[in-house]
């Protein structure tokens, strides 16, 4: 699987990843079904959520890894 970059549109990561919503739920992140989340990328998210992007992918990289290894 690839890994998800700051130029990754939130909906795509959700349409790979969709137990992933826990990451973006523990930052803050609650509208992942609104229209914003179609369109948005992870760094345009974070940066409205004052939250780190670089630290942000390393946690959500890391966590689809891992369940990516836990489902195969």
């Amino acid at each position: 699987m690839a890994e998800f970059t700051k130029d990754t549109v939130i909906a795509d990561v959700l349409a790979v990843a969709p137990d992933s919503a826990p990451v973006f739920l523990s930052i803050g992140m609650h509208c992942l079904g609104c229209v914003m989340a179609s369109g948005e990328t992870i760094e345009e998210a974070c940066a409205v959520h004052g939250v780190n992007v670089d630290a942000f992918l390393v946690a959500l990289n890391d966590f689809v890894a891992k369940n990516a290894t836990k489902n195969a």
